[in-house]
């Protein structure tokens, strides 16, 4: 019998050899052939394709269809291979946190980021970054469209609400902000208060809406269950700025997170609507490309979001 030091040994092997099998797997997924696969991990085609065949016995499925042309995923592989890109995530951003956090950031960041987010929250935030990091240049796109990160070379993305990204790219919360029900008081003295969530439907409702997703409106009831809200929406926006410029100007109602209408509810520019009722929170998220080691210019940039956002929570903030 091994003693527990040879054990530990020999568990270690297996998990290496594991690991390399499944990186041989995801490399061979992503060039699309054994042949191109290996060459990027410096192996033949039969290395790579020996390699492929026994992660597949270990696990007693198939993970590839293979015919004389082409490779394709099974439902099994492609699960498998979803979660072979947040395991390989989760150990670069390890790496990155313990042997590159103390690089000096150079070179250019690239933001994508919503307008009135970025213009009021994040803004400061660069300015900020950019004394601390004089070796660093920042371009910022201020859009609330959903754009590709890889396909436009972006390094980094900030965004509301979008927490189910596509699987080349790593998602975290980094803030939570409540959203309010809000109008103008001439559209209320207008049109008339709604009292519950069924009121909605006789109002106009104004809509974030872009090419690629909806704004849907929900509230807490009674009972706790979440209440889809269906109103009518005769004005439908993809800027959160336009959406507040338009409940201030009296076209209806709007739900918009607190950072943006904070101040104009409390001038009496807005007035919320259903202020009893819990209608949800906008989460901000950062979005980045996976499988690769974060430089420390987007290093840098996370750590002082995260840190900047959290004090805004505090007291006096």
């Amino acid at each position: 019998m091994a003693g527990p030091t040879e054990g530990t040994r020999e568990r270690g092997h297996g998990v290496r050899t594991n690991l390399n099998d499944i990186s041989v797997f995801m490399a061979v997924v992503d060039a699309g052939s054994f042949v191109a696969g290996g060459q990027a991990l410096g192996l033949t085609r039969s290395a790579a394709g020996k390699a492929v065949m026994r992660l597949e016995e270990r696990l007693g499925v198939r993970l590839l269809h293979r015919t004389t042309r082409t490779l394709s995923l099974t439902d099994e592989g492609r699960a498998f291979y979803d979660r072979g890109l947040r395991i390989f995530a989760e150990i670069e951003d390890a790496e990155a946190s313990v042997a590159r956090r103390a690089g000096t950031p150079r070179g250019v960041l690239r933001l994508t980021v919503p307008d009135a987010f970025g213009r009021r929250v994040l803004m400061p935030l660069v300015m900020k970054y950019l004394r601390a990091w004089p070796d660093v240049q920042v371009e910022v796109s201020f859009t609330d469209r959903v754009v590709d990160l890889i396909e436009e070379g972006f390094d980094l993305a900030v965004r509301i609400g979008v927490t189910d990204p596509d699987s080349r790219l790593v998602s975290r919360v980094v803030a939570r902000y409540p959203v309010r029900l809000c109008a103008a008081p001439s559209y209320l003295a207008e049109r008339g208060v709604p009292e519950d969530a069924e009121d909605l439907a006789r109002h106009d409702c104004l809509v974030f809406s872009s090419a690629t997703r909806r704004q849907g409106w929900r509230v807490r009831g009674d009972e706790g269950a979440w209440v889809k809200v269906s109103g009518r929406s005769r004005l439908r926006l993809d800027s959160g700025e336009a959406l507040r410029d338009a409940a201030v100007a009296g076209a209806g109602i709007a739900l918009l997170p607190d950072f943006l209408v904070a101040e104009d509810l409390a001038a009496g520019r807005l007035t919320r609507v259903l202020a009893d009722r819990d209608v949800g929170e906008a989460k901000i998220v950062t979005l980045y490309p996976t499988r690769r080691l974060l430089e420390p210019r987007v290093r840098r940039f996370l750590d002082l979001l995260t840190q900047e956002l959290e004090a805004l929570k505090e007291p006096g903030r």
